[in-house]
């Protein structure tokens, strides 16, 4: 029998069914929008990271989430941090979301920005942005899950989204 509120286990051979590529491969076919999650360490350096993995989940209190890797280098400034901003990328910001998804590099070179809520960088041009307080935090699998509570957002009106889609970027189309 499993607690409520939990889910019960996999039968041992479905975790064989597929392999990871497979799961990876059937994750691509979920059309996304593109993030760009900042923050600012306690020592004051800035950190930001392309994310898809981002959605709402309350509108009463304003709550989203996005995962971040454990093993992700970031993890303690995200982790301990009091605040974060999702910039949702605009259509031309591509080579942003490029930029912030490389490693060993200044992300923030030459990007502009502005202090958002708790210090979190807002970058300039984004489609639409959430300023959150760090609510909770979930460990799942290789990831944790980051509730935020949405403490400003902004959009542009007439901004077209940048989609992420098998492993390709794309605009919004009209149908």
């Amino acid at each position: 029998m499993t607690a409520p509120g939990t889910a019960p286990p996999l039968p041992n051979d479905a975790a064989a069914a597929f392999s990871t590529g497979d799961f990876r491969a059937a994750l691509g076919m979920f059309a996304t929008g593109v993030t760009i999650v900042t923050a600012r360490g306690a020592d004051g350096s800035l950190v930001g990271l392309t994310a898809n993995s981002f959605n709402s989940v309350s509108l009463t209190p304003p709550l989203v989430l996005w995962s971040l890797a454990q093993r992700a280098g970031s993890m303690p400034v995200f982790s301990r941090g009091s605040h974060y901003a999702i910039n949702i990328l605009a259509a031309d910001q591509k080579d942003l979301a490029q930029r912030f998804a490389m490693r060993d590099i200044d992300r923030f070179a030459g990007v502009a920005w502005r202090e958002g809520a708790g210090g979190a960088p807002v970058l300039e041009g984004a489609a639409a942005v959430f300023e959150c307080a760090n609510r909770s935090q979930y460990q799942e699998g290789d990831h944790v899950i980051f509730v935020g509570e949405v403490e400003r957002c902004s959009w542009a009106t007439n901004a077209l989204p940048l989609i992420f889609h098998g492993g390709r970027y794309y605009t919004e189309l009209p149908l």
